[in-house]
């Protein structure tokens, strides 16, 4: 079996109005599975989590299932799986956490490559405890953050390092494994903005080395919330603010009230639909995810270059994603022509490929682009052809108008 885009199109409802989407790093579409698995959750009996009622048994089930099916898509332990309202929500809580065993003159190093998901929480808790804050920092020419630009900064003070797995601007992939290892020489922790490259690749928090990993389901066809995976060990040792009453094991300490049942069935679909995609018949479901993400990799990886092809054809296009190992995301400006302007031209011939810097403030600072950033070419595993040829096609009318 091949990877059958139009297959996979037919299950995405929104899809069905005709717009080209290269919106898919704010966000995927939807497909019927998960739309069909949140209604199944809220049209069951639901109610606080136990053993004894229909209500209690399935929304136990969910939690379980749910904190199974995010382990399996990013290699890690289900008893180190928290849910929480966003991956933004999830690393400030993290950060606060942490920050109550840092000291004056301990030290975080942050990169400009990352959106400010994964920046402003650790500067914020560094500064309510007197640590410094130190900046890694990418070439602007490549897009490139090496290994180096992290390890030339760490000293024997640093607790944690924070740094994309992917660029939700310009898509870079840094070697997060070369990264993990000068980060754990220096005996500090290293926190992985994995939201966009959960998107694009398969996630291996053992692989990657990273002790924290946060990702956001509705980035790859799943509502939206965010996940926080890591060592339930090294979550034990985390007090973070709770009520009294509530549980005090991981990683329920963790999650603050009810959860939403329903978007974790939705959660447990997108990653099922995921697995779903692999070309090939595998064993269990992690190996399907790998073998489903392999087979999306070659998908988009074409995509792009067909549209790298057409686009940088363009006269009047300078194009800012330039490295070497990259998700499948263009960020694009034009000659004598704000990037806000194409994204509202496009938008009036059914594409949509939005204009901005996407809370990656300081990427964008750092590439000369101030805070207006450039137009944004995401592509999402439901992409095709016709899509990159509608965007080429349009682009090309509003350079000559």
């Amino acid at each position: 079996m091949t990877y059958d885009v139009h297959a996979l199109r037919a299950q995405f409802p929104a899809l069905r109005a005709g717009v080209a989407h290269f919106d898919g790093p704010g966000g995927t579409q939807t497909p019927t599975p998960v739309i069909e698995a949140i209604a199944g959750a809220l049209g069951s009996p639901l109610s606080v989590r136990g053993t004894v009622a229909p209500g209690e048994i399935n929304a136990e089930r969910i939690v379980g299932d749910f904190r199974r099916a995010m382990a399996d898509l990013l290699g890690a332990d289900p008893a180190g799986i928290v849910f929480g309202r966003s991956a933004t929500q999830l690393t400030y809580d993290l950060a606060r956490a942490l920050a109550a065993g840092w000291t004056a003159g301990d030290e975080v190093i942050v990169s400009r490559l990352d959106h400010d998901a994964n920046i402003r929480p650790w500067i914020q808790a560094a500064e309510r405890v007197g640590a410094v804050v130190r900046w890694a920092e990418f070439d602007p020419a490549t897009g490139e953050l090496s290994p180096e630009a992290v390890g030339t900064l760490l000293t024997p003070r640093t607790r944690l390092v924070a740094v994309t797995g992917a660029s939700n601007l310009i898509g870079t992939r840094p070697d997060i494994p070369a990264i993990a290892s000068l980060v754990h020489e220096a005996g500090a922790l290293l926190h992985v903005d994995a939201v966009h490259l959960a998107a694009h690749a398969r996630v291996d928090v053992r692989d990657l080395g990273a002790d924290f990993t946060v990702c956001s389901p509705y980035k790859f066809f799943g509502p939206h919330h965010g996940v926080l995976a890591a060592d339930p060990a090294l979550l034990a040792t985390l007090r973070p603010d709770k009520l009294a009453p509530s549980s005090d094991a991981v990683p329920e300490r963790f999650e603050l009230g009810t959860l939403p049942y329903e978007a974790l069935a939705g959660s447990i679909a997108a990653v099922d639909f995921l697995a779903g995609l692999a070309p090939s018949r595998e064993n269990g479901r992690r190996d399907r995810l790998r073998a489903a993400y392999a087979a999306i990799e070659t998908h988009e990886d074409a995509l792009r270059k067909t549209a790298e092809d057409g686009l940088y054809a363009l006269d009047g296009v300078t194009a800012y994603s330039r490295a070497a190992a990259r998700t499948p995301t263009l960020l694009l400006t034009f000659r004598d022509r704000p990037a806000v302007d194409a994204y509202h031209f496009l938008g009036t011939l059914g594409v949509h490929a939005p204009a901005g810097s996407f809370y990656a403030l300081e990427a964008s600072r750092h590439l000369g682009l101030g805070d207006t950033g450039g137009l944004r070419v995401g592509l999402s595993p439901y992409n095709h052809a016709e899509d990159v040829e509608r965007l080429v096609a349009g682009l090309a009318t509003f350079l000559k108008n």
